[in-house]
Formats: C-alpha cells, structure tokens, sequence
C-alpha cells in the first residue's frame, strides 16, 4: 500500500462562534483544512454534496501537530492542513458508518475501532482530501467536530489514546496487514472489556493469548507498546458496551451492504476490473 506520510488534515479546530448541543438526527457539520485553496474547498463541498453555507470547522497544521506529535515525527506530520470530512448524526443504535476517498494509510475499520474508542457513535462520516493523503491527521477533528455537533465533552485522555490506537492499528497493519490488525485490535478490546485486568503484566497475557489465536508473533517492543495503550484505555472512563456496540454495528452494516444487490454490484465492478487488467496483461505475451 502506498504511504504518502503527508500526515495532513483533520486534527483538531478552533471552535469559533459553533456551538451546537442536542444534536438532531440529519445535522450535518464539516471540517475543513486550513491550507485548502477556494478551488479545492468548493471542490471538496461539491464531493461531500453539502452547500456552501452548511456549519464548517477549519482545522489548523498547529492543532495537527498537539495531537500526533506523540505518536508521529514532525517532519511525518508535515507542514499543511488539507484532509476534510462530514458527519452527519443518524438515530440512536445507528453505529459508526465511515467512508473515506483518498485516504491511502488508514482503512475506515481503523476508523471506526478509534472513533468508538473515543466515544463518538451513531453518525455517517466521510473523509477525503484533494489528493492522496495518509489519513491519520483525520481522527481529532472528527472527534471535535462530533462534540460541537453534539455538545458533548469527550476527555482529553480519550482523544489522545484513540489518536494512538490509530497510529499503532496502522502501523502494525504494515507488518500482518490490515484486516488482521483490525480484527486483531478488535478482538483484545473485547477481551479487556470482559476481563476487567487490574495489572500490566494481566494485559500482556490477554494481548499474548490474542495473538496467538491469530497466530501473530508480536516482537517485545510491540507488545510493550500495545499493553501500555491497553493500560491507558482501562484507566479511562470508557464504556466498554458501547465502544462494542458501535463496532458491532459498522460489522453488520458492512455484512449488509456485501449482500444486497448494490454491495454484489459493486464487487463484481471489481471483480471485472481486476480481471480486465489480467486479460490485458496476457494480451501482451500473444
């Protein structure tokens, strides 16, 4: 997979004059890259099919580099503002529903799993830039912009540990790939929520027996770090029912999507184009 480490985007805004509390189902609000041209701001309005005066965060490199710079150098951050997105609020028991265009680092599951972690449910959510971007500097904004839309305070603690989950879920996707380093996460976060672990060393056995489970040979330095971040989301004030539920959601909707006709479509679209490629480089040899 291509990794543009541009780290650009949605991190965290300045909430101005917004102030939006009792949110209602269909609100819609936007964030907005600080360092967007008017071109590639209009450009990015049109994608996210919103009109030119519906409710807009901009997010500042500065407010970027507060929130990752524990996780990402800075020279990785980079020194522009350019990734946006759209939440939109849905009923309660909706679950997280992400989407994202251009965004070549992050997959949407890495998404939803940080996003429950931070405490945000029930929303569409969009995310995409004017060209290929890595995606990681998305997460604060979203979180930011769900508590504007909302009026609900997400901790500090919370946000800064569902902006490392991300970053950590990335980078060791890099290593075992993707789906298994989201299900992999997935499935220790369940397995703390149920345990309850009182100790490091408690995590560190649960991470060692999921590992296992997925046969993945974690090296100390990982696991170190995973029961360290495991540490941090058990001495938060999280509820454990609801990050699940959220997940649990996005699983069902996505199962859904895959089987009805328009998922099947879409498949095969692939499918097709993948098959057209083949074809194309065997006429090559003719």
């Amino acid at each position: 997979m291509k990794r543009i480490f541009a780290w650009l985007g949605v991190l965290f805004f300045s909430f101005g004059t917004i102030a939006h509390a009792d949110s209602a189902v269909g609100d819609v609000i936007v964030t907005l890259g600080e360092n967007l041209s008017p071109a590639q701001k209009e450009q990015l309005l049109q994608e996210m099919d919103v009109p030119a005066d519906v409710t807009t965060v901009t997010v500042s490199n500065e407010e970027e580099h507060k929130y990752l710079g524990d996780y990402i150098p800075k020279a990785q951050i980079g020194s522009r503002a350019i990734s946006s997105s759209k939440i939109t609020m849905k009923e309660k028991g909706y679950g997280i529903n992400v989407q994202t265009n251009n965004i070549s680092w992050v997959s949407k599951e890495m998404y939803t799993n940080a996003l429950s972690t931070a405490g945000v449910k029930d929303a569409d959510i969009y995310i995409t830039a004017p060209f290929e971007v890595s995606g990681t500097a998305a997460l604060t904004g979203l979180i930011k912009a769900y508590e504007t839309s909302t009026g609900e305070k997400i901790s500090e603690g919370q946000k800064k540990v569902a902006n490392e989950e991300m970053v950590t879920t990335a980078k060791l996707a890099d290593q075992i790939g993707e789906k298994e380093a989201t299900e992999f996460i997935q499935r220790v976060k369940e397995e703390v929520a149920q345990a309850n672990p009182q100790t490091v060393q408690e995590i560190k056995t649960i991470i060692t027996n999921v590992s296992n489970e997925f046969n993945i040979n974690l090296t100390q330095e990982q696991l170190d770090q995973l029961s360290a971040l495991f540490d941090k989301m058990k001495n938060l004030d999280i509820n454990w029912d609801q990050v699940n539920s959220q997940i649990d959601k996005a699983k069902e909707k996505w199962d859904n999507f895959k089987q009805s006709e328009e998922g099947q479509g879409f498949l095969q679209s692939i499918i097709d184009f993948f098959k057209s490629i083949i074809d194309w480089i065997a006429g090559l040899f003719k």
